[in-house]
């Protein structure tokens, strides 16, 4: 059972979902790992970590969306996180994506994030997404811009510090 109300979609070879307890000990080794998650986010203790997994979760529940745990149809194994990101202090709600190092260069993050921005724009009637990647996160940079979107502008976040913002095409460019 879903802790959070997290609707169930699929693409070809995925299902996003809510997170559910047994995604806990993935999220904060991922979180943990300064190689592969620097361009998120990293941790250097597993409480840190644990309260970003939490805070996910109460995210859906403030804002009726999230990240997205990203599970493999095939296997069930949790390999990454897409969806919708807005904290307090973020410019707008952002698209993000993350996939554990054992599943990068194998398109998940692109199919999870097209269908995450489907699900904004007709299940939540957004109307713009941007996403705020770090100056030096080149794999990320190249996915928006494969996702279609444009650099707009570098600010300062309050996380992350410099990032840029990358404006995601809207919902009448984007088809089913």
């Amino acid at each position: 059972m879903s802790l959070t109300n997290a609707p169930r979609i699929e693409t070809e070879r995925l299902i996003l979902r809510g997170p559910e307890p047994q995604d806990a000990e993935p999220m904060i080794e991922f979180l943990m790992d300064h190689d592969h998650a620097s361009g998120f986010g990293t941790y250097d203790n597993r409480g840190d970590a644990w309260r970003w997994f939490a805070t996910n979760i109460g995210h859906w529940h403030i804002h009726g969306y999230g990240y997205f745990m990203l599970e493999l149809k095939e296997t069930g194994a949790p390999i990454g996180i897409s969806g919708i990101w807005n904290p307090e202090g973020w410019p707008e709600p952002e698209l993000g994506w993350a996939v554990f190092a054992a599943y990068e260069g194998k398109g998940y993050a692109r199919e999870a994030a097209e269908r995450a921005r489907l699900w904004a724009y007709q299940g939540l009637g957004m109307t713009t997404l941007t996403s705020n990647i770090v100056p030096s996160n080149t794999r990320s940079k190249s996915l928006a811009e494969r996702l279609g979107a444009t650099y707009e502008r570098t600010y300062q976040n309050i996380t992350m510090g410099e990032d840029e913002l990358w404006r995601h095409p809207g919902p009448a460019e984007v088809s089913a």
